[in-house]
């Protein structure tokens, strides 16, 4: 039998991982009129998540704030990734602990019409599971994109994904297009308001 190369395998293995997730269909409807519902009330979305999960909070929460789609033009919806202000993340990790830098962000900026989106790959990271009880805490409704097994975070956050796999960048990939998914779905709510 011939063995398949490298991107072969790993589109392979994507796109497997991508079939599975047909099950959260609903979840995603359920998931982005929760998020519309919220904005409408004047909620922001918070995002965090650590390493390649803190790039893909970045990253989504820039396509609230600019736009997902090149060819719609509306208004910003507020989202901030709680992982990019620098000065803060390391003064909290030198000043208190490294798990408390999302939950004290927070505690600072969330409000209960919010949504707290969480990025976790493996669902065990202390400054995830620290934020999403932060959330319980101040009733923000709170969201995990996870993977693996979902860890502990799954147990904690009020609705949750759970990517099918065990690999790490299968998962990240998995979650960015999950996150641009959902984002789309909230921005056409909007659009038919």
């Amino acid at each position: 039998m011939k063995k398949k190369n490298l991107l072969e395998h790993n589109v392979s293995t994507l796109i497997d991982t991508l079939m599975r997730l047909k099950i959260y269909k609903n979840t995603l409807d359920k998931l982005a009129l929760k998020i519309y519902k919220k904005i409408n009330k004047g909620g922001k979305i918070l995002l965090c998540g650590n390493g390649g999960s803190a790039a893909d909070a970045q990253h989504l929460a820039a396509e609230f704030l600019v736009r997902l789609r090149p060819h719609i033009n509306r208004k910003p919806i507020p989202a901030i990734s709680l992982a990019t202000d620098l000065s803060t993340v390391t003064a909290c990790g030198n000043d208190y602990k490294f798990e408390d830098i999302f939950a004290r962000n927070l505690e600072a900026l969330g409000n209960k019409n919010d949504i707290l989106i969480a990025i976790s790959t493996s669902g065990e990271s202390k400054n995830v599971i620290k934020v999403l009880k932060t959330s319980k805490k101040k009733k923000i409704y709170s969201i995990c994109f996870l993977g693996k097994s979902g860890g502990n975070a799954k147990k904690i956050c009020d609705d949750h994904i759970v990517v099918p796999s065990d690999n790490t960048a299968r998962i990240q990939e998995t979650h960015i297009l999950l996150g641009h998914t959902l984002f789309e779905q909230v921005e056409d709510l909007i659009l038919k308001k």
